[in-house]
């Protein structure tokens, strides 16, 4: 038994962070945390913009942080730069790099396979996010395309006409942060925008107002054409020609891995588990962004993991 995790956590994100933290705090001696990319936070470092506010009462949700995790208002720097010290200063041992390809529980443990070679585990926490895999429109993006439709800021240049698509926080924040280099135009399908958190509704509220940022709200695109190296967006009230389209639209559960895992789905295609957290194989547990349908809360991702640790530790007593 002595190369057996007691708890191996898929996914370095909030939820995987908290979880490891709490873990070793709370006295589970072999942890090890898994992320297949290089490097923690993935979501927090590609999608969220140079400077971004990071709240700990997401969308104006208060949350009574539970555990031993003291997170707190910052910007996107602040808030990496604080993860960094906590796997430091805990000494979490975590690969990176490392994809895991599937789960499976075999004489009560779980064989976790990766690109590493497969580990041996009591206990596992899939903490992946879901904006791994951005949502896509229905339609299909012509291939000529691809460079300037975009689903976070990376290729943005200075001096284009944009149009950002979406209604939610990340949407009115790329609008706005774009709109003092660039023609910005924000997109989304219903009336009025009614997601974004109270303070990102005056900020968009005052952009319209100074005309630096233009919406076409109520108003759906039926699909993008190339019209000579520009983005032609056909909406349903006419079309409308583009530098770029940046689609900001979330994020989907990654159905498939949750399945290779063995873990039961809803209709929607959600995983089932319980006030634990726990799935419905014994032992593995959802914890992060893909534990909640409505968006990703740093604080709630972070008692997730606070909870689960708490629930293994009294199944062991």
């Amino acid at each position: 038994m002595e190369n057996v995790y007691d708890l191996i956590i898929i996914g370095g994100g909030p939820g995987g962070i908290g979880s490891a933290v709490e873990a070793k705090v709370l006295g589970l001696e072999k942890v090890l945390m898994i992320e297949k990319t290089d490097n923690h936070s993935h979501t927090i470092r590609k999608f969220y913009k140079d400077r971004k506010r990071v709240d700990k009462d997401w969308q104006g949700q208060a949350v009574d942080l539970e555990g031993n995790v003291e997170f707190t208002d910052g910007t996107k720097e602040s808030t990496l730069d604080y993860f960094d010290r906590l796997l430091d200063e805990e000494t979490i041992d975590t690969r990176f790099n490392c994809g895991v390809e599937k789960i499976e529980k075999k004489e009560g443990l779980f064989h976790v396979t990766s690109g590493c070679g497969t580990d041996l585990a009591k206990n596992v926490i899939v903490a992946i996010g879901r904006m791994g895999k951005p949502n896509k429109p229905s339609y299909k993006i012509p291939l000529s395309l691809r460079k300037q439709v975009n689903f976070n800021l990376d290729q943005c240049s200075n001096g284009e006409k944009i149009l950002i698509v979406g209604g939610g926080d990340s949407a009115v924040e790329y609008a706005c942060d774009l709109s003092s280099t660039n023609d910005v135009t924000l997109n989304y399908r219903r009336e009025s925008l009614t997601r974004p958190n109270p303070t990102n509704q005056e900020m968009i509220l005052e952009h319209c107002e100074n005309d630096m940022v233009r919406t076409r709200l109520g108003v759906d695109i039926e699909g993008l054409e190339n019209a000579h190296g520009q983005v032609q967006v056909n909406f349903t009230d006419g079309p409308e020609r583009f530098d770029r389209v940046i689609y900001a639209i979330g994020g989907t559960t990654p159905i498939d891995f949750l399945k290779a895992c063995g873990i039961a789905l809803d209709e929607t295609g959600e995983p089932i588990f319980d006030e634990n957290y726990e799935s419905s194989i014994e032992g593995m547990y959802i914890a992060g962004d893909i534990a909640f349908k409505s968006g990703g809360s740093i604080a709630i991702a972070l008692n997730h993991g606070y909870r689960i640790i708490n629930h293994i530790l009294q199944k062991e007593k």
